[in-house]
Formats: structure tokens, C-alpha cells, sequence
């Protein structure tokens, strides 16, 4: 079992940059692909950007495509979010996720949550 703790978020101008990082238990956490979700008042979660065991594959939804970044430290069973030039429509609250699968970019295959951290983007 993984449980895992985001941080980082906060209230930022558009055009403004937030890392969101997401903390792991466990020793196993390379056994995982991990995940970010995001979840907007009165909107369906979708997902972020995702990235494999090994931190070879990645994916982006299109519309942060260029602006975000994923990335994942196994030695500090970390995984991170970098976001830049940040939009209005990027409020929303973000989870981190774990797959046990080797990348996944549905939230279906995803079976660790965290809490989320509130992304607030102001104009």
C-alpha cells in the first residue's frame, strides 16, 4: 500500500509558476507509475500528466502541453508537477496517484490517492 501527501499549491497570478510535489510512503514506490490529476469545482477529475516506473514515459493532456512538466525522484520517492505559465483554467484541486501498473494515463488504472492540493490562478 502507498500512501502519498501533496504539497505546493497555492494562489498565483496567470502567467505565474508552482512545483507541486507529492511525497510517497513505502519502499516500493519505483514499483509504481504515478500521476496527476486535477479536479475543478463543478467539473469531472481529469487527468494531468503521467510518468512510468522509471521516469521513461510520460504523458500530457493537450492543454498543458509545453507548460507542465512531470517528473519523479525514486531515491526520494518523490514525483513532481512543474507548472508553468499558468492559466485561469488551471484552478482546480490536484491529486497525485500511484498505478501498480508501469504508466497509465487513466484515472481507472489508478489505485493510490492523495488528499490534493488546491491550485488557485487568479487573472
Amino acid at each position: 500500500q502507498v500512501q502519498l501527501v501533496e504539497s505546493g499549491g497555492g494562489l498565483v497570478q496567470a502567467g505565474g509558476s508552482l512545483r507541486l510535489s507529492c511525497a510517497a510512503s513505502g519502499r516500493t514506490f519505483s514499483s509504481y507509475g504515478m500521476g496527476w490529476f486535477r479536479q475543478a469545482p463543478g467539473k469531472e477529475r481529469e487527468s494531468v500528466a503521467a510518468i512510468s516506473r522509471n521516469g521513461g514515459n510520460t504523458y500530457y493532456r493537450d492543454s498543458v502541453k509545453g507548460r507542465f512538466t512531470i517528473s519523479r525522484d525514486n531515491a526520494k520517492n518523490t514525483v513532481y508537477l512543474q507548472m508553468m505559465n499558468l492559466r485561469p483554467e488551471d484552478t482546480a484541486v490536484y491529486y497525485c496517484a500511484a498505478t501498480p501498473t508501469w504508466f497509465a494515463s487513466v484515472s481507472a488504472s489508478y489505485a493510490y490517492w492523495g488528499q490534493g492540493t488546491q491550485v488557485t490562478v487568479s487573472s
